[in-house]
């Protein structure tokens, strides 16, 4: 007997992302309104782009959930409430919430409005799953830190409608809930203006001496990759699998939905024979990776969640440093896989602030001069502000083959 197919969640921080996710096999997409969204920076929709989103997604059978997911100051829980019974009106299928205030008022006002209690609720058991239940939820994101076994024994004791995160950025406090970004910048994650203070660089003392560490981004966690897993999740009866990254660009979003959507299909269709090729792993690595981990799902990750060496996005190696030209100032690299110009690298351990996230290739050359692209094994030069050591590895943060392919499936029509 085949296993229930799960609802595939998307990201849509904007017009053109929700495209991409429902041309490239989204069932449900998530978006922010214009008010009262946990990603306060992403481009969101005005009433009218709501609109125009919800007919766009209906038309081709596709969900959409609006994010309404912060804490609610006193005086904005009026407003609040208006938004939501305009998103009933406009026929959206359902609101994240986090407010349990607010929460209560659309159980007494709004009954027929369907709600799903956000991650940021931080429901990790059957007694608070049941809680929310009785205030009216339909369905519930669980914390990211439940393991597969929890998730199981909450769906057995609850009956609940369960949605999980499969792939995307972590948070390294439970659940989303960090206060650190307020407390030292003023910026609440819980108000969708997270300063992201977890990916910058900190020091470890014990007992008033230092610690030496492998690197200094100690908070910075990996991000989620389940594909290897993904099998379990499905024959776990997840009711929703909701890819993380409202903040990223619609290449993203077109790349990551249409593996994911292949994969559940495949896993459907053949459980005992389900695998993830190498090109899907790649294309997945090469959009947007800090290093990949499972999370909680099958073991605690502990200390192996953390990604020390860099909070940005690694990319793939591409090749090697075998040396640098100080009157000409390139670095001579001998490569691993093709570069061509416009992608993006990232060279290890070169003199660069850390914050600097790598460079676009504008120019490059081999013996014979300059040249638009070049394979594995050559060996290229490529113009290169700081010094960078022998056998340092170069990586590519930006494939633009790809991310040109990925534009077009992002919206075929364009």
């Amino acid at each position: 007997m085949k296993p229930e197919k799960p609802e595939l969640l998307a990201p849509a921080g904007s017009m053109e992302a929700l495209v991409a996710a429902v041309e490239n096999g989204a069932d449900a997409v998530y978006l922010g309104a214009w008010a009262f969204s946990a990603r306060g920076y992403a481009s969101n929709f005005s009433e009218k782009e709501l609109e125009e989103a919800i007919d766009y997604a209906h038309l081709r059978g596709v969900k959409v959930y609006v994010t309404v997911n912060i804490l609610l100051k006193e005086r904005e829980v009026e407003n609040a409430l208006k938004l939501l019974s305009c998103l009933r009106e406009m026929g959206a299928d359902a609101v994240i919430v986090q407010d349990l205030g607010l929460i209560s008022l659309a159980g007494k006002y709004l009954p027929d409005l369907p709600l799903h209690a956000s991650t940021q609720m931080t429901l990790h058991n059957s007694e608070g799953v049941n809680f929310v239940k009785k205030l009216g939820i339909n369905r519930v994101v669980l914390s990211r830190e439940s393991s597969l076994e929890e998730i199981k024994r909450i769906k057995e004791k609850t009956g609940t409608e369960i949605e999980v995160f499969i792939h995307g950025a972590l948070c390294i406090s439970y659940s989303g809930q960090c206060l650190l970004s307020s407390l030292i910048g003023g910026r609440s994650g819980n108000r969708g203006y997270c300063a992201q203070p977890c990916r910058k660089k900190y020091r470890l003392y014990c007992e008033g001496k230092q610690i030496q560490t492998s690197g200094s981004y100690l908070l910075s966690p990996k991000d989620l990759n389940t594909t290897p897993g993904l099998g379990a999740l499905i024959e776990a009866g997840i009711e929703s699998l909701k890819i993380e990254g409202r903040m990223k660009r619609p290449e993203y979003v077109a790349g990551v939905v249409r593996i994911y959507s292949h994969l559940i299909d495949r896993y459907i269709e053949n459980p005992a024979g389900y695998f993830v090729s190498e090109e899907e792993q790649e294309t997945l690595t090469q959009l947007f990776n800090r290093g990949f981990t499972q999370g909680y799902f099958f073991e605690n990750p502990r200390w192996e969640l953390i990604s020390r060496e860099n909070p940005h996005n690694r990319g793939i190696p591409a090749g090697k440093v075998v040396g640098y030209d100080r009157l000409s100032s390139r670095i001579r690299v001998k490569l691993s896989r093709p570069l061509r110009l416009g992608d993006g690298i990232m060279v290890e351990n070169a003199e660069t602030r850390p914050e600097d996230k790598g460079k676009i290739i504008s120019s490059m050359y081999t013996g014979k001069g300059p040249v638009y692209s070049a394979g594995k094994g050559d060996i290229i030069e490529i113009p290169f502000d700081s010094r960078a050591q022998s056998g340092s590895t170069v990586y590519r943060t930006h494939d633009k083959k790809l991310m040109d392919s990925l534009k077009k499936k992002a919206n075929p029509e364009a």
